[in-house]
């Protein structure tokens, strides 16, 4: 006897399924890639509009020195060891405010970076004050001795600075004015100038 049931050909059964994984709605994508470079919603992490960017470095942050400074030489110099020749840098600077007060300084590092900071330290720690007039000169003639270096300052008024070698650099960074500096000695040391002219400023400062 034959079956009651209708058969169906295999053909329309393939068919009737694929209709229906095509009218079936695409599942959402849990997260999109986007490409490399895209702009989106992270802009504000990495500093965009919106996003909290910090402080930028350097600009006025770092606060200036009231002090200028120069160098009036550098050198390297050697000392023996038993392993050999060790080489370091000796640094000396004038350090001043221009407002009459003035140092001399000296240091050794194996950096010249490292040279100049001593040198700084130990300037501001040799600083005096002067006592100026009104047009920034001094009241008297003054004359010292440093080593073989032997300068003499007197007061010009209306000549502004006359002053030459590293003589001229104290006197400038003090902030002196009208005055007539000379070397009455022969030696060519910008250093032990230097400092003649800081033990002649001397008898002219406050903190004598």
């Amino acid at each position: 006897m034959p079956n009651e049931t209708e058969l169906i050909p295999t053909e329309v059964i393939a068919d009737e399924h694929v209709a229906d994984v095509v009218a079936a709605p695409a599942a959402a994508p849990t997260s999109e890639r986007r490409p490399f470079g895209a702009r989106g919603g992270n802009r504000d992490r990495r500093g965009g509009p919106g996003g909290n960017r910090g402080p930028r470095r350097g600009g006025n942050d770092r606060e200036r020195s009231e002090f200028a400074q120069k160098l009036i030489g550098i050198r390297r110099v050697a000392r023996v060891m038993a392993g050999g020749r060790r080489f370091n840098f000796s640094v000396a600077i004038v350090l001043g405010d221009k407002k009459g007060r003035v140092g001399v300084g000296m240091g050794k590092a194996a950096d010249t970076q490292l040279a100049i900071e001593k040198a700084t330290r130990d300037a501001k720690r040799s600083m005096i004050t002067l006592e100026l007039t009104k047009n920034r000169s001094i009241k008297h003639n003054v004359e010292a001795k440093y080593c073989a270096s032997v300068i003499g300052i007197r007061p010009s008024p209306g000549r502004g600075l006359v002053a030459g070698s590293s003589v001229r650099t104290v006197l400038e960074l003090a902030g002196v004015s009208d005055v007539t500096a000379k070397l009455l000695s022969r030696s060519k040391n910008s250093v032990n100038n230097a400092r003649a002219a800081v033990e002649a400023l001397k008898k002219v400062a406050k903190n004598k």
